[in-house]
This record gives C-alpha cells, structure tokens and sequence, in this order.
C-alpha cells in the first residue's frame, strides 16, 4: 500500500548517495542544477539549496488548491515531473505566484514543503540522468532487497494492493476510494510492504545490517541523520531521539519509527486516512516492543 510521506526519506538517501559519490554540492544554488530558475520574490538576494529543501526551510509554500489537483484518482499521473515543477516555481508558469514562497529567507523558517521535496528528487534525475523511480530502485530498492516496493500503479497488478479508505465521520463508516497516482510522485506516492519497510529501516538504524553493497558510508548515514538547521528535522528524516518518518495521505496513515532511547523500531501501515487514535495506537506498539524487547533478554 502507499506509504505516504515516508516516501521522502528515499530522497535523503538519494541526495547523499550523490554527494558521496561527489557529484553534487547540498550547499550550491539549485539554480546551478535545473533547466529553469527559480527565485523568491520576497528574498531576492538568497539562493535556495538542497540543504534547504531537505530541512524544509526552503521558503516554498504548497497550495493545496494547485498541489491536490495533482492527485489523479484511479491512474498514475500523466503530467511530468519537471513540467509541473517549472510551471508552479518558475515566474512565467501557469501555476506561479508570489505566494509560492514564504516571506523568510531560505534557512530561517520550517516551513514543511512536498512541492520542495518533489524537487529536491527532480534534482537527483538531473544530475542522475535517470528518472527518479528508476534511481530509486538500482540504488536503493534493488540492493536492500525490495521487491515489494514501486512507485507507480503500473508497476504491479492491482490486485496485489490495498484497497483505501477514508472515514465518513458523519455517518461513521469507511468509505473506500479509488487508488491514485501522484505528479509530485516522490514526496508521497511509494508503495511498499511492511517486510519490505522494515529491511529499508533496519539497514539505516543498524549499519552492521548491510547487504551485498552498501548504498552509503556509515559516516554518510550519520550525516544524514544530523542536524542542519533544526534538532527535529534533516535531510528529510525525522532525527534527534526518534528517527524516521510519518505519512498521511488519502486512505493511508502510516510510521516508521526507530527509538533511541528504547532501542526500538516500528513500522505501521494503515489504509484508512484520518485515523483517529494514531498517538495511543504508538503508544501501545511501543509497549508492546518493550515487552517484546524484555522477554528477549530473559
């Protein structure tokens, strides 16, 4: 099923994959990577960097009007990455405003951002040569051993997929919905198992879990989970006492999660959106782990 925004965390590997290869700087106007430029109306005088986008302190602002409308209900989305992104943060797109941005220079701000995220994946196909999914599976999916995990819907047979719902609060039942593809696919349209997840955690959390070739140093993966410019956020993982990420989206809530200070990790995957009990949900997986955790050490 789609795993929502845990998706972005595939961009953080993506993007310092690259960097350790040397072949892209996080600290280098983006403008110097894309085929179209990209300035904030409101902070002329500042340059936007990957660093940015994956702190999400870019200062680029979703319009949920503009991004929802990219949401393609029972297919993968037909429109281009790079088309949609020119036409929302390029001045002579169709999509433009000056209230793509936020008035704060790039650094300043947490201002979470899937449009900004989407581009920070547009980038890795640039400077790749490869479409960001195809990316993803050499270096990522194929090398962890994921064969469960794809991007888009005509990636595998439909039966294989979790049905979706949302909760009709009104009449209190699920209302199932069509599967959907999305443009800014990166930022939030992975769809994965639960075994498939727990490999991709695992091989992060505990660098001696490597498989036939390592994707990044364990001097990467520790960068990666450090802070830029907030102690909660970087390189589009959650960091500090827990790592990992959350993800909502149309019929689907879902986490995965590693503790610190527990030493445990958890993975949930559930495909109703607007799930109503999702802190005491934790709570109880938590427990549960620490139990677990506890009768292992007997």
């Amino acid at each position: 099923m789609n795993i929502a925004s845990i998706s972005k965390t595939t961009i953080g590997v993506s993007i310092t994959y690259l960097a350790e290869k040397g072949l892209i700087n996080l600290d280098e106007d983006i403008n110097n990577f894309i085929p179209f430029y990209i300035e904030n109306p409101h902070a002329k005088q500042s340059i936007i960097t990957l660093r940015n986008l994956m702190s999400h302190c870019s200062g680029i602002i979703d319009q949920q009007e503009i991004y929802l409308s990219e949401y393609h209900y029972g297919q993968d989305s037909l429109v281009e990455l790079g088309y949609f992104l020119e036409n929302y943060l390029s001045q002579n797109g169709n999509y433009y405003s000056n209230q793509n941005f936020s008035t704060q220079k790039p650094g300043e701000e947490f201002l979470y951002s899937n449009i900004g995220s989407a581009l920070a994946a547009y980038i890795v196909e640039i400077i790749s040569g490869k479409p960001f999914n195809v990316f993803t599976k050499e270096i990522i999916f194929n090398n962890i051993q994921m064969p469960n995990t794809y991007w888009f819907l005509s990636d595998k047979k439909h039966f294989r997929h979790a049905k979706l719902y949302t909760y009709n609060s009104k009449e209190k039942k699920l209302d199932k919905i069509e599967l959907y593809g999305l443009t800014t696919y990166p930022d939030g349209g992975l769809r994965s198992s639960v075994n498939d997840i727990t490999k991709y955690l695992q091989y992060f959390i505990n660098t001696e879990f490597y498989l036939k070739e390592k994707i990044i140093s364990k001097k990467g993966i520790e960068g990666m989970f450090s802070a830029d410019y907030f102690d909660f956020y970087s390189n589009f993982w959650n960091i500090g006492e827990t790592i990992g990420h959350g993800g909502g989206d149309p019929g689907v809530s879902t986490g995965m999660y590693y503790k610190k200070e527990e030493g445990i990790g958890y993975i949930f995957m559930i495909n109703t959106s607007e799930f109503s009990k999702i802190k005491n949900f934790e709570e109880t997986i938590i427990d549960f782990g620490k139990y677990l955790k506890n009768l292992h050490s007997k």
